[in-house]
Parts: C-alpha cells; sequence; structure tokens
C-alpha cells in the first residue's frame, strides 16, 4: 500500500507559478518512476512529467516544455512539479503517481496505464 500526500495546488492568474509537491511511503524502491498527470474535466488523463527514481532522468509532454520543471527529493520520496508561464489550459486536477518497479523503459513514461499507484489529486486552476 502507497500512501500519498500531494500539496501544492490552488488559483493562479496566467503567467503566474505554481510548485506541486507530492510524498510518498509505503513502497519505495530506486527501479521505480515518479509521475504528475492532469485531467481537466470531460478529457482523458494525460501525462505532463516522470522522472527516474535512480536516474533523475525525466520526461515531459510537450505542451509543458520549457514551463514546468519535475524534480525529486530521495529521503522522504517527494516529487516535485514546479510550473511556470501558467495558462488557462493548464487549468486541471493534477495528479501524483508512482509505478511499482517492475518495469525499466529506456526512458520515463508518462503514460497513465504505465503507472500503478495514484494519489488522490489536487486542483490548479488558471484564470485569464
Amino acid at each position: 500500500q502507497v500512501h500519498f500526500v500531494e500539496s501544492g495546488g490552488g488559483s493562479v492568474q496566467a503567467g503566474g507559478s505554481l510548485r506541486l509537491s507530492c510524498t510518498t511511503s509505503g513502497w519505495v524502491t530506486k527501479r521505480m518512476y515518479m509521475g504528475w498527470f492532469r485531467q481537466a474535466p470531460g478529457k482523458e488523463r494525460e501525462g505532463v512529467a516522470s522522472i527516474d527514481r535512480d536516474t533523475g532522468n525525466t520526461s515531459y509532454v510537450d505542451s509543458v516544455k520549457g514551463r514546468f520543471i519535475i524534480s525529486q527529493d530521495n529521503e522522504p520520496n517527494t516529487v516535485y512539479l514546479q510550473m511556470n508561464s501558467l495558462i488557462p489550459q493548464d487549468t486541471a486536477m493534477y495528479f501524483c503517481a508512482q509505478t511499482s518497479g517492475q518495469y525499466r523503459y529506456a526512458y520515463p513514461p508518462i503514460k497513465p496505464s504505465s503507472f500503478n499507484y495514484w494519489g488522490q489529486g489536487t486542483q490548479v486552476t488558471v484564470s485569464s
């Protein structure tokens, strides 16, 4: 069982910044990946960014490259998402997720189906 503590969501005007954080406990392995995902009303959940807990390598969806940065601390196991230059299209519920460590990939995955454990989500709202 993996326990998630997510924080940092909120409301901000376009052009502003927010920093999300997610600390997990219960199952932590060097082989796993951590990721951030988002889901807007009426849309499918999409991957935003992910990070390899072992190497620190990262992956991003094209729409956030150059604006968002994913990073991590290993003790306790925490992943961050620094979101800059926010736009209204970034408005969504943001979820933290973790893989089990069973599979390794050439690049950190950002497909939701690759992740096994999910947090409850934190709302991000960007107004124009």
